[in-house]
This record gives C-alpha cells, sequence and structure tokens, in this order.
C-alpha cells in the first residue's frame, strides 16, 4: 500500500518536481550549517575584540525586564544596550523587521549563535546552533549579516524559491520553475568555491536536478533502490523522508504564522484544508502528521465553531483581523520573500 501510494505520487512530474526542489533545499541546508557555525564563532570573536566591554565578564543586571518580544526590544540595562546597538551595526536590515524575540540577550556575550539569531526570520528561540535550523534561516542569516561577504541578490533569489516551494498550495511546481530554480541556486553556490563541503553538495544538486529521478518499487524479493546511467534512484524509504521533512516545515511555517497573524485566519485555513486533503489521499503520510495537524486545528478551532454571543471585554474575530489587517500589509513584501504569502483555498471537509 504504502510503495503503491509513493508511485503514485510520483507519477505526478510536478509533485516529483516539488519534492526534487526540496531535497535540494534539505543538502543545502546540510552543506551550510559548519560553513555558518565556523562564521558565527569568528563574528561573535570579532566583535568582543572590538568592543572588549561586550565580552563575557559584561552580565545584565536586569534579565527579567531585558525580554524582547517579537520585533520589539527596549534594553533596561546598559550591556544589553549596546549588545543591540552593535548588532544594529551589522545587520542590512536595521531599518526594518528586526526579530529580537528569537533571542535571549542576558546570553549575548557568551553565545554566539544567540547573537546569531537577531538576523533570522521569527521561530527560531529555541535554535541551540546551526544544526537545529532549515535552510531559510541559514540563508537569511547570511543575506543579513555583513559578516557574511556574498552577492545579496544571489541569496534573496534562492530565499524566494523556498517560500515559493512551501506556500505552494498544491505542492506542484513546473519543470520551467524547476529549471530556473536549478540556475538560482548554482548562482548561490558559486559564491562559495573555496568551501570544499559546499561544492561537493553543489555537484550532488546538479545531477539530481538534470537526471530522471524516480523511487524504485519492488517486485517480490528484489531489493528497493537501484542506481543505473540514465537517472538517480531513490529506495521508498529514502523519497518518504524527504517528503515527511518538507511537509513538517511546510505545517510549521503554517503554525508561525497562525500564532503571530502574518496572514489572515481564513487563510491559514484554506491552506491547512489543501494540505489535508492532500494527507487524506496519502495514508503513509498522514500518519505521522498527526501532531502537527492536531496543533494547527487547535490554534483554528474558534474559527470552526458556529456563532455565538461573545463574551464581554472579548474582541471578536472579524475585528482583530481588522486591528491587525494595516499591519500585515504593512510587511506584505517583506513577507514575500522571508516566509510569509497568500495562498489559494483548498477544499473543505473533516479531519479523519
Amino acid at each position: 500500500m504504502v510503495l503503491s501510494e509513493l508511485a503514485a505520487r510520483l507519477n505526478c512530474a510536478e509533485y516529483k518536481n516539488w519534492v526534487k526542489a526540496g531535497h535540494c533545499l534539505l543538502l543545502l541546508r546540510g552543506c551550510l550549517q559548519g560553513f555558518v557555525g565556523r562564521e558565527v564563532l569568528a563574528f561573535h570573536q570579532g566583535l568582543l575584540a572590538a568592543v572588549p566591554g561586550l565580552g563575557p565578564r559584561a552580565a545584565c543586571c536586569s534579565l527579567s525586564r531585558c525580554s524582547p518580544r517579537a520585533r520589539q526590544f527596549q534594553p533596561q540595562c546598559q550591556v544589553c544596550s549596546e549588545w543591540k546597538q552593535e548588532i544594529l551595526k551589522h545587520h542590512n536590515n536595521r531599518n526594518g523587521d528586526v526579530h529580537w524575540g528569537n533571542c535571549r540577550p542576558g546570553r549575548w556575550p557568551v553565545d554566539a549563535w544567540e547573537v546569531a539569531k537577531a538576523f533570522m526570520p521569527r521561530g527560531q528561540v529555541d535554535k541551540a546552533g546551526p544544526e537545529e535550523c532549515d535552510a531559510v534561516a541559514l540563508l537569511s542569516l547570511i543575506n543579513s549579516c555583513d559578516h557574511f561577504k556574498v552577492d545579496r541578490k544571489k541569496v534573496i533569489e534562492v530565499i524566494k524559491c523556498r517560500n515559493e516551494i512551501m506556500h505552494s498550495s498544491d505542492m506542484k511546481v513546473s519543470c520551467v520553475w524547476l529549471r530556473d530554480f536549478q540556475v538560482k541556486i548554482q548562482n548561490f553556490l558559486n559564491e562559495f568555491k573555496d568551501i570544499p563541503e559546499i561544492v561537493a553538495v553543489y555537484a550532488r544538486i546538479e545531477k539530481l536536478l538534470t537526471s530522471d529521478w524516480a523511487v524504485h518499487v519492488p517486485e517480490g524479493d528484489q531489493l528497493d533502490g537501484c542506481e543505473c546511467e540514465t537517472g538517480v534512484y531513490l529506495s521508498e524509504s529514502q523519497v518518504n523522508e524527504i517528503e515527511m521533512e518538507l511537509l513538517k516545515e511546510k505545517l510549521h511555517e503554517l503554525c508561525l504564522q497562525a500564532k503571530e497573524q502574518e496572514v489572515l485566519p481564513e487563510e491559514i485555513i484554506s491552506q491547512l484544508e489543501v494540505v489535508k486533503e492532500f494527507l487524506r489521499n496519502n495514508e503513509d503520510l498522514r500518519n505521522n502528521l498527526t501532531e502537527e495537524i492536531e496543533k494547527l486545528d487547535s490554534i483554528h478551532v474558534p474559527h470552526h465553531q458556529p456563532d455565538s454571543e461573545e463574551p464581554r471585554g472579548q474582541t471578536s474575530d472579524d475585528e482583530a483581523c481588522g486591528e491587525c489587517g494595516d499591519h500585515i500589509k504593512a510587511r506584505t513584501e517583506q513577507s514575500r520573500i522571508f516566509g510569509v504569502c497568500s495562498l489559494t483555498e483548498g477544499r473543505d471537509g473533516p479531519w479523519p
């Protein structure tokens, strides 16, 4: 049953393109982790050398009050104030959105990764290092921090591609889109010709995107997976693992959008219904995503309930949407690049 469901999915060329592109992002994440980790340590050491007063002996004296929230951070002590100023000096988006809520400012003097998270999109507060981050978090760090000497236009192009993959309502991309993606990701990787682990992944991505990629469905006692000169073949379990990682990232993105009201609640529900419909037809994937789906459902339970008289003192959903509407519109262009976009509506129906 599992193999037949997988074979049916991969018979759709556009879905297979979506999985191939997502696999490239996973490979990209893997090859960037070590490089980014080393560079963040060097960046932190450079800050401490330039401003010795920010070092380990400096301590936040107001931990309970030096607590950022989302994009807002008003330091209540001299140490955190100086650290904030120093971070902004090196932030390419210093006049725009900085996700201070990712950080624990009291750790800035001793933890390089806590500094790095100020250059990343929201949702990184619990990430302890590059090995726990997805591709877009690492790409955003490279793009936002002036320590990284790269062509930022190339970085942004890959970030846009990643968002198009994650926000594809039907989880499909065309062959034309995939060829354009190949050019953009290779242009980005060419910025790192002196980094061996990134050079090695360049070749793997090129082979993946230009091959007749497929999964081998065995018959009888034949072994899963094979390789041949005409294509790149993966086992059923390898492809399934890639699909699961992509779908979990997609659902995590929806959860963050819902919590921060980055798109209207009705759009989140529509996006979720599209994923549910896909999973209804693919039990092998659905069984491993129950927790993620239930988490998203719990956020939107009020929107599925029938209308009733609202308790006094509470704000209705419509009023809340109206209040945040201007805020959403004001961030539309940047959100389009760094992780937020509107999706088409999906089919309604109860979750099994």
